[in-house]
């Protein structure tokens, strides 16, 4: 079902663009050397985390190596992708100037090659983020029951298993993503059409997996089914973090949705208004922040997915402020609660229409309840 949006005028739509491109230049004016800082150290503290882990998996026939090397392995990969690799290939520290922060140049450490996340993420979900019909992630990855648009089948009855595999294979589902297996399956797309799709998917992801499973497990000699175990742990950790992170910043409850027709010659306000209401937030430490990607931020970076995410945590106070200017929510909560959320819709979502709208009819009468008695 898709969602009754908060009514702002035409007026107000432009006046609350302009809020949010004063902030933006705000930033702009203030780049320089604390930037170009920030990345750097991130991308050092990555580099000797990586190394660490595998000379500590190399010795991993001891097992408290062997988990020290998991886990400095598994936190350089969150690094690489969530701090590092998803925010330069957003533009984030493109005038810099640097070749090797350059948006257009950077590949990173997963099986999704860099371009088919630029078409996939940085254009198609970042323009059309939350529109059913148009933003692949909101329509639950072609592969998950996360909106009532989406007809029910029995299938969905498997949407928490569903689910859990998204999570647990994440980089090997992005890396497909670009090629809409589900819809080559249906019949909705031919092969020929996704074959180019295919292609940079086995291309990206033979050489992640030649590098994670063969070459660096095979440098530890006798020892390479420990190195390679080692080596599948630590994707595993990376695959439900970051997966996390994502279903937490689209996927919550109260987060809305958007159908084509009311979308159509969009302004740029309403750009930005569609952006705050189809994202979430979650609260957490300067390490959570960091780990994240800074996508505990997910609203500030759905409206500025250019901006150097670390300036996030700065914009926030100033975002809330527009969004209570002009009445609209901010939704924000634990990292928990959220995580939790997302799972309460996926389990609603795995039942028949109506038996979903009774269960989502009782948890509203149940908070509305405990809200009763707390007050």
């Amino acid at each position: 079902m898709i969602t009754t949006h908060p009514d702002l005028t035409a007026d107000q739509i432009e006046a609350l663009g302009q809020d949010f491109d004063a902030i933006r230049a705000e930033v702009v004016a203030d780049l320089g050397q604390r930037d170009a800082d920030y990345i750097r150290n991130i991308i050092d503290v990555q580099r000797k985390l990586e190394v660490a882990g595998r000379v500590f998996l190399w010795a991993g026939v001891v097992p408290p190596f062997w988990l020290a090397g998991v886990a400095s392995l598994g936190a350089a990969k969150i690094l690489d992708n969530m701090e590092i690799g998803h925010n330069v290939m957003h533009g984030q520290y493109d005038w810099m100037q640097d070749t090797e922060l350059t948006s257009k140049n950077f590949e990173w450490d997963n099986t999704i090659s860099a371009d088919s996340w630029r078409y996939t993420h940085n254009y198609v979900h970042h323009t059309y983020t939350n529109i059913i019909g148009k933003d692949h992630d909101a329509g639950g990855y072609g592969v998950m029951r996360l909106t009532e648009e989406t007809p029910w089948h029995p299938i969905w009855l498997l949407n928490p298993v569903f689910a859990v595999l998204v999570q647990s294979f994440f980089q090997w589902g992005a890396a497909l993503q670009e090629a809409e297996v589900e819809k080559v399956i249906r019949g909705e797309k031919t092969f020929a059409d996704a074959r180019e799709s295919f292609g940079r998917a086995l291309g990206k992801g033979r050489k992640q997996a030649l590098k994670d499973y063969l070459i660096f497990p095979a440098l530890s000699g006798p020892f390479f089914p420990v190195t390679f175990a080692g080596n599948v742990a630590a994707n595993f950790i990376r695959n439900i973090w970051s997966s996390a992170i994502i279903f937490n910043g689209h996927f919550p409850a109260n987060v809305q949705e958007f159908s084509i027709e009311e979308t159509e010659n969009e302004s740029k306000g309403a750009w930005y208004y569609r952006q705050v209401l189809g994202s979430a937030n979650f609260t957490g430490g300067k390490l959570m922040h960091i780990m994240s990607g800074n996508l505990s931020f997910q609203i500030e970076h759905h409206l500025y997915p250019d901006l150097p995410a670390h300036r996030y945590a700065e914009l926030s106070p100033k975002v809330q402020e527009v969004c209570a200017k002009y009445g609209l929510p901010y939704n924000t909560g634990t990292f928990l609660g959220q995580f939790g959320s997302v799972y309460k819709k996926i389990f609603r979502l795995a039942l028949p229409d109506g038996r979903a709208a009774k269960v989502q009819r009782a948890a509203s009468t149940s908070i509305n309840s405990r809200e009763l008695v707390a007050a």
